[in-house]
């Protein structure tokens, strides 16, 4: 049915290091390993099934704060494990990459609360470790928990967030891009010189939020940036990713939406000086697939049924308790009790929009890119979104750990590999970014990151920051 058979699927698996990542209720369903997520094994074990299915990468999502919005405090998320137990995202990755050879790794990192400098220095370990296998979620936090967590009273205003991005990734882009030349490392054994130091420079970065001085503490890794993901469908995180992302991870309420949002990120790229195409978008899909379509529908029932509707409202971070009101008054007045400023709300009664809600908790997890069915109706559906909608790649939610991911490898992957659509085998040695862009290691010169290159324009990055600033 595919218009363009050679168009290939991204296909990264979506993790978190906890035990309910998205679909709340399920890590209770039997044979799920969801609570071995502090064990090594489990990811190891993760990355040999990833990587014999070839995906291109697993994308580790993260959060710094506890949801604790709903009820005024966090008990419902720790009852349901809901993204607290959390581990750190980027710790896991030298485990996956010690036993699977090809496999990528892109991991969530927030903008808002840490110095860049460290940072920038763990990044290039792991693009060390993974051979160049490394990539970054670029996010800017909205948890107000996180912001209490790193000294603050209060979630930093939306545009001051974005602000501090920008000003973050320039810093990294000097430290990677700028503070040390190609072919600084000489490893002269006779005359004992590891480093020529004249190849080596300070970034002295001052701007608005941020002084370094440097240099960069890591030599340079493979690809020196790491691949550049964002996820986003804001205006403002649109137009962010069209100046620095490499893949977009972006998600829409109904199909709809999603080739007009894919317009809006390659005209924000071309805006950028960069090709349309230079921006790969990745929706988050859910899949369930089986032999039979009775296997199919049991393994339906099943998730439906395990599906916690508190989940959703903690996950949602609801201000009211719909529970705690009789189901007769209307959504303002329950606000209105609780004290909560009442915004736009529903005129619905509570009872009817719990009924409405319960019923989305269920069907939340098959909104927007949903599948199920037997390998070739799922392989169907795949194609339709990469042909008709636009997308690029996909980003697989779990329901089981592993049923899912085994599931997929065992059933779809071949059916994709035999239209084309997912490799037969990795290249041998590829970096995660030439394997997404098939453009080498190294960002494009239509990056702003290159503009660093030889240590060009460092000096004068900080004074026109300095510059913006006092406007």
């Amino acid at each position: 049915m595919a218009d363009n058979p050679t168009k290939k699927l991204i296909l990264n698996l979506f993790e978190m290091n906890c035990v309910s990542h998205i679909t709340h209720g399920l890590w209770r369903l039997p044979g799920n390993n969801r609570h071995r997520y502090t064990d090594i094994t489990y990811w190891t074990e993760l990355a040999r099934i990833t990587e014999d299915g070839g995906f291109d990468a697993i994308f580790i999502a993260d959060v710094v704060g506890a949801y604790d919005v709903f009820r005024g405090g966090p008990d419902d998320a720790l009852r349901l494990g809901l993204q607290i137990p959390n581990n750190d995202p980027m710790l896991v990755v030298p485990a996956m990459a010690a036993v699977a050879d090809n496999v990528g790794f892109g991991v969530t990192f927030s903008t808002s609360y840490e110095p860049p400098f460290a940072f920038a220095r763990r990044m290039s370990t792991l693009d060390h470790l993974t051979s160049g296998r490394i990539g970054w979620n670029i996010v800017t936090s909205y948890l107000p928990n996180a912001a209490r967590n790193f000294g603050l009273t209060g979630e930093i205003p939306h545009d001051t967030r974005f602000a501090i991005a920008e000003e973050y990734l320039d810093v990294l882009y000097k430290l990677w891009e700028g503070s040390w030349d190609d072919d600084a490392v000489i490893r002269d054994v006779e005359r004992g010189i590891y480093t020529d130091p004249a190849k080596v420079r300070y970034i002295d970065h001052v701007g608005e939020h941020f002084q370094v001085a440097g240099p960069h503490l890591s030599e340079p890794s493979r690809q020196r940036t790491p691949v550049l993901f964002q996820a986003t469908a804001s205006p403002a995180g649109i137009r962010q990713a069209g100046k620095h992302a490499e893949a977009v991870f972006t998600g829409v309420r109904g199909e709809s939406g999603i080739t007009p949002l894919v317009g809006r990120f390659r005209e924000a790229a071309r805006a950028n000086g960069r090709p349309g195409d230079a921006l790969k978008v990745i929706v988050q899909a859910a899949v369930i697939v089986g032999r039979t379509d009775a296997e199919v529908a049991d393994k339906l029932d099943v998730y439906r049924r395990s599906a916690s509707t508190v989940g959703r409202y903690v996950h949602a971070s609801l201000p009211f308790d719909p529970t705690a009101h009789p189901g007769d008054i209307t959504v303002a007045e329950a606000l209105r009790r609780e004290g909560v400023a009442e915004g736009a709300v529903p005129p619905a009664a509570l009872g009817q929009s719990i009924e409405a809600f319960t019923a989305s908790a269920a069907t939340d997890l098959e909104r927007d890119f949903f599948a199920a069915g037997t390998p070739g109706a799922v392989a169907d559906e795949i194609e339709r979104w990469l042909d008709e909608l636009g997308i690029d790649g996909i980003n697989l939610r779990q329901y089981h750990s592993f049923d899912t991911v085994r599931d997929f490898v065992d059933l779809v992957v071949p059916e994709l590999r035999r239209r084309g659509r997912v490799r037969e085998s990795y290249a041998p040695g590829e970096t995660l970014r030439d394997r997404l862009t098939g453009a080498g290691d190294r960002l494009p010169p239509t990056h702003p990151a290159a503009a660093y290159r030889g240590g060009h324009g460092l000096l004068a990055g900080s004074a026109a920051l300095l510059e913006g600033a006092r406007r």
